[in-house]
């Protein structure tokens, strides 16, 4: 007996898996694209740390200097929030390829219902692979930016009271 397993297999092995599949890998990569040009963005400001100038509407400036901290914040939750559930449809998709294969062969053997449990735990693998990074991400770069708007508006404040 051969054994064909790879693991290129459990993502391609029908086109509702391979979709899946595809969906989930783009959002993780769009998700870690996010998470590295955070990094990336509050390393900048740890070199050279956003302040708030007197300025004639203060609270439009401080408004300004934090949109970019929460640019994409949104996808990493999207991603966080619905990649466990693509990845449970996935799931749930091999389960039937099981129940499906066991019909046609009329046998209930581990040869007959491991090829669709292994797809069903390979979409679950990659939807909490896709998830787990983005909600940490998001989590810690959403209390990261409100700390920011937290600092900036208290400069703004204090701007305001020494005019």
């Amino acid at each position: 007996m051969e054994n064909n397993f790879s693991i290129l297999s459990l993502f391609t092995s029908d086109w509702m898996t391979v979709l899946v599949s595809v969906v989930l890998v783009i959002f993780s990569i769009v998700s870690w694209a996010i998470i590295i040009e955070k990094i990336r963005l509050w390393n900048m400001v740890k070199r050279a740390p956003v302040q708030v100038k007197s300025s004639d509407n203060l609270d439009i400036v401080a408004d300004k200097l934090i949109k970019p901290f929460d640019k994409n914040l949104w996808f990493l939750s999207m991603v966080a929030y619905i990649s466990p559930f693509i990845g449970l449809f996935g799931t749930v998709w091999g389960v039937m390829d099981s129940f499906a294969a066991i019909g046609v062969n009329q046998s209930v053997s581990i040869g007959v219902i491991a090829p669709g449990l292994a797809v069903a735990l390979g979409t679950t693998a990659l939807g909490l692979i896709a998830a787990v990074p983005a909600a940490i991400a998001h989590q810690y770069f959403a209390k990261k930016s409100d700390d920011l708007y937290d600092n900036l508006m208290q400069d703004v404040r204090e701007l305001k009271c020494k005019k």
